[in-house]
């Protein structure tokens, strides 16, 4: 509507113009080689499918050290004799076999390069056998700057766990460490000293007690698992039990803390099964009946490994006892319960390919969090939820990272993409679609690695709405749309400003009294305004920002 143009309004645009209609470059930054060998899907990677690992460790406390061994098992896919697998330094690896026989290798930093004897037939399945050790990296900011963290608990008693997302798991053991090719099932055997317990993934098969005095601990993985979600958990632990009437029936839950917190333990976690039956209706089923679902106390906040959830939220509500977001709503339940058990569905049952799509996993996670205070206080409380997220949004970067380096992107990812979707439920405007985009989201891609792309394309087909340019504003620039208006001669002229030139968000407002809908772009449009002094309000469940030129 360029006849609302004036000169009025030139300052305005002007002021605008820096960061109107354009997508936000990327921060400039140096990825070197050792980047790529870890982010991308390098051709000694591409030529075998992984099926199996039985990765069976020592863990000596009083050195800090792991020892063991992890037999890989893996489809040929094409004709090559070269794998590439991951151990990070200072670990070693010792040796590799392959039917019987040592094979050479070369190490550049990161990756090992096995050069493969036997000829490699498509479609044959093979193992190689890898002998590995050495001191770990020990985690600085445990789960955020991951490792191993060797602690003690207040009886003098060794604890020790593992956390390596975005470092990745060949931190401490030996793998094929890239996200888009999950082991299919898995063996893990740790040995610890006799005094203490192992808690790892999957269901418990047995426990030997070995002539040392050492015990070994054979857990079993049956569903397809990410290499950062394999985890020990070692310490002085007890057990308690239940079993969730869920919607593929009993889901047994288990639940490992030290000894000392047993009591407090079977209060604080009460929010598990109301976990479950938020995320049950919200979701679908819990994707790992068969590995049923644990939650053990670990040294650090928390972290969402599969079937094996750690916590270490001191048994108190919010997080670590605070209402971050500062609504009110966070002190109703246990933060770490809620988001790392979330993350079965999204990270576990759903997994990024790539790591700069990490938002697949904490935006949906996050909001999560938003659709438990739904189901239990209702929707007004969850709406107030997840604007208190907003707060906590820095806008200096994109979501999306860079692909193939192993770059994850902002932040941002968990309180804005939260608000993201949120906005895609208004737009949406149907709960019941809503909840059948999510439930259809773990059913579609139950046991999957995604990219963005189809996760884009799931949520746009399903909905019958086209959101991509909203993915594209929300996700890959760090602008934030603002709704730019002003009223004149009975008139409202709208338009988007401060996002890219396709943006095209639906948005729902309160024009003098009245709810209606809006279909803003780039370009100025007008409604009638049909009052002397009409009024404006937009619908805050809409992460933008507004501007009134009038005012």
């Amino acid at each position: 509507m360029k006849n609302y143009f004036g000169g009025i309004f030139i300052a305005f645009l002007i002021g605008f113009s820096a960061n109107a209609q354009g997508l936000l470059n990327k921060s400039e930054t140096i990825f070197t080689h050792q980047d790529t060998l870890r982010g991308s899907i390098t051709k000694e990677r591409s030529w075998w499918d992984l099926k199996y690992y039985h990765l069976d460790v020592k863990i000596n406390p009083a050195e800090k050290t792991i020892t063991g061994s992890n037999t890989v098992r893996y489809t040929v896919l094409s004709d090559y004799n070269k794998m590439q697998i991951d151990l990070q330094e200072p670990m070693q690896i010792y040796k590799v076999t392959q039917d019987g026989k040592e094979l050479k290798f070369q190490r550049d930093g990161n990756a090992f390069f096995i050069q493969l004897t036997a000829k490699q037939k498509v479609g044959e399945t093979k193992e190689i056998v890898i002998s590995f050790g050495g001191k770990p990296k020990e985690a600085v900011r445990p789960p955020w700057d991951g490792g191993i963290t060797w602690k003690k608990d207040k009886n003098g008693k060794d604890f020790i766990a593992s956390s390596c997302q975005g470092l990745g798991a060949s931190v401490w053991w030996p793998n094929k460490d890239h996200m888009y090719d999950e082991v299919d099932n898995m063996l893990i055997s740790v040995n610890v000293p006799g005094d203490l317990t192992d808690v790892s993934n999957g269901r418990l098969q047995s426990v030997k007690k070995e002539k040392d005095g050492t015990k070994t601990f054979n857990w079993y993985v049956s569903n397809p698992i990410n290499n950062y979600g394999v985890n020990i958990n070692i310490g002085d632990y007890v057990n308690f039990s239940e079993k969730y009437k869920g919607e593929k029936g009993d889901l047994d839950c288990s639940y490992y803390v030290l000894r000392d917190n047993l009591a407090i333990a079977k209060e604080q976690f009460k929010d598990a099964p109301r976990m479950l039956k938020a995320f049950e209706n919200w979701f679908g089923p819990y994707p790992f009946y068969e590995d049923s679902y644990k939650l053990v106390e670990a040294p650090y906040l928390g972290m969402e490994h599969q079937s094996s959830v750690t916590y270490g939220n001191g048994f108190k509500n919010g997080h670590n006892g605070k209402d971050i977001f500062g609504t009110g709503w966070g002190l109703k339940f246990d933060y770490i319960i809620i988001h790392e058990s979330g993350h079965e569905w999204f990270a576990n049952n759903i997994t990024y390919k790539d790591i700069a799509d990490m938002w697949i996993h904490e935006s949906f996670t996050t909001y999560s969090e938003v659709l438990f205070v739904e189901y239990y206080y209702g929707k007004e409380a969850s709406t107030e939820y997840v604007r208190g997220f907003r707060g906590m949004i820095k806008n200096k970067k994109p979501i999306i990272g860079h692909y193939d380096v192993n770059n994850e992107g902002s932040g941002d990812m968990y309180p804005k993409g939260a608000n993201m979707l949120h906005t895609i439920r208004q737009v949406i405007n149907d709960d019941a679609k809503w909840k059948s985009i999510l439930r259809g989201l773990n059913s579609t891609f139950y046991h999957q690695t995604v990219t963005t792309r189809q996760i884009e394309d799931y949520i746009n087909t399903q909905s019958g709405i086209d959101f991509s340019n909203v993915f594209n504003q929300y996700l890959r620039t760090a602008q934030v749309p603002t709704f730019e208006y002003f009223f004149k001669d009975q008139k409202l002229a709208y338009h988007w400003i401060n996002c890219n030139e396709k943006f095209d968000l639906p948005l729902k407002v309160t024009l003098n009294g009245a709810e209606i809908w809006l279909k803003p772009t780039t370009d100025w449009k007008a409604e009638d305004a049909k009052a002397d002094k009409p009024t404006l309000v937009v619908d805050k469940n809409f992460y933008i920002t507004e501007f009134n030129i009038t005012n």
